[in-house]
């Protein structure tokens, strides 16, 4: 597959889902996905709110383990967006939320690798990032039960699921743009 230009085909929309927890390239590979379809990329996170509502991260994070309506409020401005036109929405839960994906790709990645690319990103200790984001994995599953009955850690609706752990961003969207091919949602 050496093509360079991709062309959804007429009259159709094409909405890609792209879910995984933190650390498996989400929004690399959505960003790079929607670059590469010169599709817009939807992307709106908790750190889109700590900046609206001017606290940190790890303010929101807190707050939302017991204050449902961040989680909400995200969800909700994804899913508004993302139903507009045609898109790639990388979010925790896209692959559940999105109705109207043609692709659900899940990432998945050691928590090894997953803490060496946060901690690459935003530095800090190997060995707290791995225990925060086994924290923050434990904490997102039980809040998606309670107010979706979404487990997230269970993605058999997933019509695609990348190991990423030894692929590059290219690669991943390379597999990505081959199952989409491979449906007729490109051509």
């Amino acid at each position: 597959m050496k093509k360079t230009a991709f062309k959804i085909p007429e009259g159709k929309e094409l909405r890609i889902a792209i879910s995984g927890p933190s650390g498996c390239g989400n929004t690399t590979v959505s960003t790079l996905t929607a670059k590469t379809l010169n599709l817009p990329c939807i992307n709106y996170t908790f750190k889109n709110i700590a900046k609206e509502l001017n606290i940190s991260f790890e303010e929101v994070l807190r707050r939302a383990q017991e204050d449902f309506s961040f989680d909400k409020t995200v969800d909700k401005k994804q899913i508004e967006l993302a139903e507009a036109s045609s898109c790639v929405l990388g979010s925790r839960l896209a692959i559940w939320l999105l109705n109207q994906a043609d692709l659900r790709v899940y990432l998945r990645a050691s928590i090894e690798v997953r803490a060496k690319r946060i901690q690459k990103r935003e530095g800090g200790d190997i060995e707290k990032i791995k225990a925060d984001t086994d924290l923050r994995d434990m904490e997102d599953t039980r809040r998606y039960k309670e107010l979706y009955g979404i487990d997230n850690t269970k993605y058999e609706k997933a019509d695609l699921i990348i190991d990423t752990d030894n692929l590059t961003p290219e690669k991943i969207v390379k597999k990505i743009l081959s199952e989409l091919y491979s449906r007729g949602l490109l051509i």
